[in-house]
């Protein structure tokens, strides 16, 4: 399979004709997505693109603004962003965007050098692919507390999802996920310091995944915060007894809030 790219943006006739090529000529695989927020954000976390193309035309602040979403991304190298504009586009992005890091391409565009950046994307991801190893002995440490704490955050709400992300990655690693499924599948990768779980979920919901986690000796230890909202407070307060996960936050909550709750846990 080849390279999977995200592509985007308020151009969309741009967007379809680099689809098209990138499908036909290249072979790679292209995921459309409209230029808004949450399904940014819903496809980010579903396709795990390895590149993604943002087609500008006719933008506003606002519209510029949506492209933040995809920031842990790009600064966490785990995506490149290439973005198609024209210079007063191009001006616009830059002067609103909280991308720390993206390649720019004018108008009209060049196939070959757009070819010729994703032939070099897909080396280095090979490049990493062989050295896997290494790379993560690189960064080995057994001093806890000179790392930053990682914080998994399972909701299904996808706007919930975005609001405790932002709020918290300045202080802690954040990785959100949509479901109990998701959540275990990260597990098997990653043992976070600290889990947000919603407590009402479709399919699994916050309470059944907290009784997986407690059959499971390698999780049994996580803290867990239930999220929940006014109307089920009490039926939280309840499940609290019998299950003892680390207390709950009622959302929507400041950011205040939910920062001392985990130094309260984590400490």
């Amino acid at each position: 399979m080849g390279l999977k790219a995200l592509v985007t943006g308020r151009n969309r006739k741009v967007a379809s004709d680099i689809c098209a090529h990138l499908e036909s000529d290249r072979g790679y695989v292209t995921v459309k997505c409209d230029p808004v927020k949450t399904k940014l954000f819903d496809i980010i976390l579903a396709e795990l693109p390895k590149v993604v193309i943002i087609c500008l035309g006719d933008e506003t602040v606002e519209t510029v603004q949506a492209y933040n979403v995809l920031k842990s991304a790009a600064k966490q190298r785990s995506c490149t962003v290439i973005v198609i504009a024209n210079e007063e586009e191009e001006k616009l992005f830059m002067k609103y965007t909280e991308l720390s890091r993206v390649l720019f391409l004018s108008r009209p565009v060049s196939l070959f050098a757009l070819y010729e950046k994703m032939e070099q994307i897909e080396e280095e991801l090979k490049k990493n692919r062989e050295n896997n190893i290494s790379l993560f002995r690189e960064y080995e440490t057994d001093d806890k507390s000179s790392r930053r704490k990682q914080i998994l955050i399972v909701d299904d709400d996808t706007e919930q999802l975005i609001h405790i992300k932002e709020q918290l990655e300045e202080f802690y690693d954040v990785t959100p996920v949509k479901s109990g499924d998701a959540a275990f599948k990260f597990l098997l990768i990653r043992k976070p310091d600290l889990i947000l779980l919603d407590y009402i979920m479709p399919d699994k919901d916050g309470p059944t995944v907290l009784r997986e986690l407690r059959t499971i000796n390698e999780y049994a230890d996580i803290p867990v915060i239930f999220l929940t909202g006014m109307t089920e407070k009490e039926t939280v307060i309840q499940t609290l007894t019998q299950l003892r996960p680390q207390g709950y936050i009622v959302k929507p909550s400041k950011k205040s809030e939910i920062v001392a709750k985990i130094i309260d846990v984590l400490g």
